[in-house]
C-alpha cells in the first residue's frame, strides 16, 4: 500500500505545508507552497519570521476534502512544499526583495503557482513583481491596514508599503484592487489617501459590518473582474481574539467565520497566487494564530487549485 503523507496520522513525519511532499524542483508542481521567513520590514513587533515554521506544524491538522464543496485540491493539482526562500542578506531589505523575486521567478518560469506563508507583509511586493511583470494583476487584500504608506525610517521596503510599491512598479492594477477590513487609528492619513487617489476600493470594517459579507464578496468580484488576481491575507485583518499572534493587532476585526465565508465566495476567480502573512507565533503561546493561518492557507489553496484545474465548485451558500 502506497504511503500517503497527508492521509497518515497527523503527528507523524517531518512537518511540511499540509503534509504534502517536500519538492525541490518547481517543475514537478502545479501549486508550490513556499515559506518566506522574513520580518525585517516590521514597524513594531517582530516575530513573523517564525510564521512559516509554525504554520507548517499547524497545517498537520488540515485534511484533504473541503467540507462544503467536497473538492480535494490534491486530486486536481500537483501540490508540494518547495521549502523556504533562502535569504542570505536578511538585514538588507532591498536585497531581500531581490532574493524573493528571484526565487518566485524560478517557480513561475517552471509553470507553478506560488502560495506563500510569511513573514511580514513586505514579502508580497516581490511576489507581485514576478506575477505582474508582463501585465499588472488585480488584488483581493484582507488586512487591517491599507499598506500604501511610503518610506518609513529610511526604508521603502517595510510591511506598510507593499501595495504602494506594487502600484508604483506597474505590477498591480489599483483599479482592480480591493482592500477589506481596514481599521485602526493612524498618525497620518497618507495610506488611506493614497489608496483613494489611486482608485483602490477600500472597505473599512464599519462598511463591511453595515452591508455584510455577501455584498462585499459581490463587490470584490466586480472590482477584480475576470482578469488574473492575487489574494493576500494579513492575519491582522482578523480580530485579535482569533489571531493574537501578529505584530500589529487591531481590535474590532473580521471573525474567522466571516473570513471563511469571504474566501469561499471568491471561488471561480482567476487566481495566479496568494499569501498568508504576519503570523508571529511568539505572541500566541496557545498556537491558535498558526492554526488560523494554516486553515486560511488551505482555503486559498482550494481556490487556486480550482482555478488551475478549471473547476467551478459551486458554493450554494458561501457561508455553508
Amino acid at each position: 500500500m502506497e504511503f500517503a503523507p497527508n492521509a497518515s496520522p497527523r503527528f507523524m513525519g517531518v512537518p511540511t505545508f499540509m503534509r504534502t511532499p517536500h519538492v525541490t524542483d518547481p517543475a514537478e508542481l502545479d501549486i508550490a507552497l513556499i515559506g518566506v521567513p522574513y520580518d525585517g520590514g516590521v514597524s513594531n513587533r517582530p516575530g513573523a519570521r517564525h510564521g512559516p515554521r509554525e504554520i507548517r506544524n499547524a497545517s498537520s491538522l488540515m485534511r484533504t476534502f473541503h467540507h462544503v464543496t467536497r473538492f480535494n485540491p490534491y486530486e486536481a493539482c500537483r501540490v508540494g512544499d518547495l521549502g523556504d526562500v533562502e535569504l542570505t542578506a536578511m538585514y538588507d531589505p532591498g536585497a531581500v526583495v531581490t532574493e524573493i523575486e528571484v526565487f518566485c521567478s524560478r517557480v513561475c518560469a517552471a509553470g507553478a503557482t506560488p502560495l506563500c506563508a510569511g513573514g511580514d507583509h513586505s514579502i508580497t511586493y516581490p511576489i507581485l513583481k514576478v506575477l505582474g511583470a508582463t501585465a499588472p494583476v488585480g488584488l483581493v487584500h484582507v488586512d487591517a491596514h491599507t499598506d500604501t504608506w511610503d518610506a518609513f525610517q529610511g526604508s521603502k521596503f517595510h510591511h506598510g508599503a507593499p501595495i504602494r510599491r506594487s502600484v508604483e512598479a506597474g505590477v498591480l492594477d489599483p483599479k482592480r484592487t480591493i482592500q477589506i477590513g481596514i481599521r485602526g487609528a493612524q498618525n497620518t492619513t497618507e495610506g488611506w489617501s493614497y489608496s483613494h487617489e489611486k482608485g483602490i476600493r477600500v472597505v473599512f470594517i464599519e462598511e463591511l459590518e453595515q452591508i455584510g459579507v455577501d455584498v462585499v464578496i459581490a463587490e470584490a468580484r466586480r472590482v477584480v473582474g475576470d482578469g488574473p488576481v492575487y489574494l493576500s491575507f494579513d492575519v491582522d485583518g482578523l480580530d485579535p481574539v482569533y489571531a493574537p499572534g501578529t505584530g500589529t493587532p487591531e481590535i474590532g476585526g473580521i471573525t474567522t467565520r466571516e473570513a471563511q465565508k469571504l474566501l469561499r465566495g471568491l471561488a471561480g476567480l482567476r487566481f495566479v497566487g496568494g499569501d498568508v502573512v504576519e503570523v508571529a507565533p511568539a505572541y500566541d503561546p496557545g498556537g491558535n494564530t498558526a492554526l488560523v493561518g494554516a486553515t486560511l492557507m488551505y482555503e486559498i489553496l482550494c481556490l487556486i487549485a480550482e482555478s488551475r484545474a478549471g473547476i467551478a465548485t459551486r458554493h450554494a451558500d458561501a457561508g455553508a
